[in-house]
């Protein structure tokens, strides 16, 4: 049976054939699935922020360009945002509990999910050209910006969306 993998319906017909699950089971998979994956990336991306959180307090943070302070606080933001949106799946949870909204749920922490994901390779790519500009000045942070963007790009991004139209294609 051919299915289209961006099809819920589609999705939960072949859960039930395949599995043998019931809506509700494959909605508490989903769930429980996308919890495992928040619990890895949300300890990263609290400690980045906290860290970030930091810098402005040592006393080398005086002697940062212009431009080496607007990328902190863009970094900063981008990291703020990003443990916001890889949070947001449990506050969410919290004002659903007891709403037999799991559908919802599900559907809302997935985009809360690949946002706060996106914005954590930004954050972290913004991190690595802050340090090597600091460290070893305008050229080398270039570089390792668009290395860092590419690794983030290809690993996150491209790799996932062609699996994706890989499975679609079956």
């Amino acid at each position: 049976m051919e299915r289209d993998v961006d099809d819920v319906a589609s999705d939960a017909t072949w859960d039930r054939e395949a599995r043998n699950e019931t809506v509700t089971e494959r909605l508490d998979r989903n769930w429980s699935d996308l919890l495992q994956e928040l619990r890895v990336v949300q300890t990263g991306v609290q400690l980045l922020t906290g860290l970030l959180l930091t810098v402005p307090f040592q006393a080398r943070f005086a002697e940062l360009t212009g431009f080496q302070r607007v990328l902190y606080l863009v970094t900063l933001s981008l990291s703020a945002a990003a443990t916001a949106l890889l949070i947001a799946p449990v506050a969410l949870h919290r004002g659903l509990f007891r709403q037999h909204a799991r559908e919802a749920l599900v559907a809302s922490s997935q985009r809360f999910a690949v946002g706060g994901l996106s914005l954590l390779g930004l954050a972290v790519t913004g991190v690595v050209v802050l340090i090597f500009d600091v460290v070893a000045g305008e050229t080398a942070a270039i570089v390792s910006g668009v290395a860092c963007a590419a690794v983030f790009g290809v690993l996150w991004g491209a790799v996932p969306v062609v699996q994706r139209l890989t499975v679609k294609a079956r």
